[in-house]
């Protein structure tokens, strides 16, 4: 089997949609198999996502509502131009868009503020106030009984089962009778009070939604010793920029959070190692990308920040050098990461090829965390019922991803030609961030080729995904096992459509 006579459905491995719906934020797969193609050679190709993601309000939610769909549609090109100008020499540029989230949640649920939420969960609220309410009945002391009692003889209440405003009554007459621990107590706890209406008045309104786009550019120079050989290696400038909004009583103190990545690039490098018979049209491929470190200009803004939140922090013990640090603004590091990538394809019968891809994508190292984010975390991490004194990440992942990707291709006459295949990805780990709840998944595809003349092709694909059961937690609960809705049953499709040219 000659290369010749396979190289159409050899082309078939080069349709899009190798990543699409990867772990974490991964989308283009990053594929390097446009370098490797023979003499010079042009592609450029577009890929689609419609994905489906529904889920529940479960775990600390103290509501069971539905959410409907929260995953964006999106779309993301690709091209690449390889130039051969001598048999040991060759160069390309490869661009694509690696990495990436869009999604909105809407309607009635935890992540969407419509008004009446509160700082905390109400049930929490009601539990700092009936504590600090028991705390000053036993300051009373003695006094206590009869003060409630005269107050509900007034309410004709039960002073065995006083409400809590019949309790307050008999406080403030106790503190009117010269207890000062009382009374000190009691003007605590109404400003406590005011601070909290005030802030629960300044949380957000809305949606939360994230939208993240990166974009790469590779310079690929490879080098050739024999025909069977080919050593690649080349930088890679990669720019980064997203938006983000936090709403809804999911995200406590933190709905009305919203963050602007303005547009940063930087560089990286790629290297990798391809060895091929072209007799059997075996070729196979090792390529590694670096992580890739951004020092990103983010504007950050928290509406319910204000010197009510301050006092009430200030009053549960947060110390003054966190809450002086507050208002700081200051660099976002993101650090996207490293990869490597292992593709192989050989004959198997006349006109036939077999053909696989591995991913590895090292997601356990990934965070993210915006300056202000970072203080306002550390302050609220260092109270007793948070107990994260270091803070927390907005964005972060526990596990690395793999995926893997096997199918066939097949010529079937001149100008058509055929493929199917079958892929895995394990995900970035369980429970997983609210603004991308799904766990990895399984994927079906067929493809199609249509060549009108030997040097240029049409090819297309369709993939099918069955998108992995998920927890979504907050960056405040990751690390742990607590989780604020579940996401199940869900799935995507996935179009794409190529173009290729050989001059």
């Amino acid at each position: 089997m000659k290369l010749k006579t396979l190289s159409t459905a050899i082309l078939l491995t080069t349709v899009p949609m190798t990543g699409v719906f990867a772990a974490a934020m991964d989308r283009s797969g990053q594929s390097i198999s446009a370098f490797l193609q023979p003499g010079n050679y042009f592609e450029a190709g577009i890929s689609v996502l419609d994905p489906t993601v529904e889920g529940q309000e479960a775990g600390t939610s103290a509501t069971q509502r539905n959410i409907s769909d929260m995953a964006g549609d999106y779309y993301f090109p690709s091209a690449a131009l390889k130039l051969q100008p001598t048999d040991k020499f060759s160069f390309g540029i490869l661009y694509d868009q690696p990495f990436g989230a869009d999604a909105e949640y809407t309607g009635n649920n935890v992540f969407v503020s419509n008004g009446g939420e509160t700082v905390l969960p109400q049930a929490t609220l009601n539990s700092i106030s009936q504590n600090a309410v028991t705390q000053l009945v036993t300051a009373a002391g003695a006094a206590f009984a009869p003060a409630l009692v005269a107050v509900t003889n007034v309410t004709g209440g039960n002073p065995l089962a006083p409400t809590q405003q019949e309790v307050l009554g008999a406080l403030q007459q106790v503190a009117a009778g010269g207890n000062a621990t009382v009374a000190g107590g009691l003007t605590q706890l109404q400003q406590t009070q005011a601070a909290l209406n005030a802030t629960n008045s300044a949380l957000g309104q809305g949606n939360t939604k994230v939208e993240v786009n990166t974009q790469n550019l590779a310079f690929v120079f490879g080098f050739q010793p024999t025909e069977n050989w080919n050593i690649y290696a080349g930088p890679v400038y990669q720019t980064v920029k997203g938006n983000l909004s936090l709403r809804g009583q999911a995200y406590s103190l933190f709905n009305g959070y919203d963050a602007s990545i303005k547009e940063t690039g930087d560089l990286g490098w790629l290297a990798g190692l391809a060895f091929q018979i072209p007799e059997i049209a075996l070729k196979a491929s090792l390529t590694y990308r670096s992580e890739i470190e951004h020092e990103a200009d983010t504007t950050e803004s928290l509406s319910a920040l204000s010197p009510a939140l301050i006092g009430i922090l200030q009053g549960v013990g947060v110390s003054a050098d966190k809450l002086a640090a507050l208002d700081e603004s200051g660099k976002n590091k993101i650090t996207t990461p490293q990869s490597v990538n292992l593709d192989f394809q050989t004959g198997i019968m006349e006109n036939t090829v077999a053909f696989a891809n591995v991913r590895w994508v090292e997601w356990s190292k990934f965070a993210i965390r915006p300056h202000q984010f970072g203080k306002i975390a550390e302050a609220v991490g260092s109270l007793p019922s948070v107990n994260r004194p270091n803070g927390f990440n907005l964005v972060e992942y526990s596990d690395d991803q793999i995926s893997a990707t096997v199918g066939v291709g097949r010529k079937l006459s001149e100008q058509w030609a055929g493929n199917v295949s079958v892929g895995w990805d394990s995900g970035a780990g369980n429970p997983v961030s609210t603004l991308g709840p799904t766990e990895g998944y399984w994927n079906v595809g067929l493809g199609v080729q249509f060549s009108p003349a030997p040097n240029y092709f049409i090819a297309g694909g369709v993939k099918y995904f069955m998108l992995g059961d998920a927890k979504a937690q907050t960056g405040a609960q990751a690390g742990g096992d607590e989780y604020v809705a579940k996401f199940e049953d869900n799935d995507a499709l996935a179009y794409g459509l190529k173009i290729g040219y050989r001059f």
